[in-house]
């Protein structure tokens, strides 16, 4: 049998086992590539050459744990994130298309004039998890500092794991919080919080609601108790005229939105994903004299 068929098979006995059809291709083949140490560049080449001799096994054990819906990135313990690639554990998310968002985001404040520029940038991933956000962002701002938080120990050694594979650890202070550390002078905050609802609980896929962590998927009853917190206890450590960015669930952007005090945030950027809904908002921290404007994904401009 070639790896092709082996693939092909394989593909079969995961959508029969559950897995969405839609998926099922492009993990069997991941997990072939896996199994047999190849690029796809390599597997592009031979996989319609016999199999090697053991792949049949190893193949069968990767297989028979995504049938338990397991996820693909927790198989093969990595995930390919702004280009960079990510160690995945159970104890942080899998890093998804959607969270890159907020890596541009902060880049694109990064741009916009701003009263911090004369001096080094200072950021705060908060619930940095695998680290991607900060990790991604100090791979691109090399002048900035960066501070990544995290309620959970465990996924702050995955972070700093990241750091180190990709020569930014040096930039990053790890801090063990749930919040931003007291005490610092904070230009950007950047959060992708938890947002789940908890009563949503049981309609997420398994491979969400069995296999990754709960602290940070749920975020209270309606799912916006961490945006309610960012809200309240941010402005004492922002810069006035400093930024957050937040990641928001599929239909979350006007229910988050609303919990800025007008008076103090400033709705400046949305964000849209690939199906066209609102993934990442940029609010600023009002001051005297700040002159305000709203951009939505489309690229136009709206005084306000």
């Amino acid at each position: 049998m070639t790896i092709a068929e082996s693939v092909a098979r394989a593909r079969q006995r995961l959508v029969a086992g559950g897995v969405p059809p839609d998926e099922a291709p492009g993990d069997a083949e991941v997990l072939a590539r896996h199994a047999l140490g190849w690029d796809l560049t390599r597997y592009a080449i031979e996989r319609k050459e016999a199999a090697p001799p053991a792949f049949a096994d190893r193949y069968e054990v990767l297989i028979a744990r995504r049938l338990t819906r397991e996820p693909v990135s927790q198989i093969v313990g990595h995930r390919e994130f702004w280009g960079l690639d990510f160690e995945v554990t159970r104890d942080v998310l899998t890093p998804r298309p959607e969270t890159e968002l907020a890596v541009q985001a902060v880049l694109d404040a990064y741009k916009n004039p701003a009263p911090f520029y004369s001096r080094p940038l200072i950021i705060v991933d908060i619930g940095t998890g695998s680290g991607c956000i900060a990790v991604a962002v100090a791979t691109e701002l090399r002048d900035a500092m960066l501070i990544a938080s995290d309620a959970s120990l465990p996924a702050l050694t995955v972070a700093r794991r990241n750091a180190a594979r990709h020569g930014v650890a040096p930039r990053i202070a790890f801090m063990h919080s749930a919040l931003i550390p007291p005490e610092n002078d904070v230009d950007i905050v950047v959060s992708n919080p938890p947002y789940v609802p908890r009563g949503q609980r049981d309609s997420l896929p398994p491979e969400v609601r069995d296999h990754e962590p709960a602290q940070a998927l749920f975020g209270g009853e309606d799912g916006l108790d961490m945006y309610r917190l960012l809200f309240q206890e941010l402005p004492g450590d922002l810069q006035q005229g400093g930024c957050l960015v937040v990641e928001v669930g599929y239909d979350q952007a006007s229910a988050v939105a609303a919990l800025a005090d007008p008076s103090m945030w400033a709705l400046e950027r949305t964000y849209r994903d690939l199906q066209d809904i609102e993934r990442v908002l940029t609010f600023r921290l009002l001051r005297d004299g700040w002159h305000h404007e709203e951009i939505d994904d489309d690229g136009m401009d709206e005084d306000q």
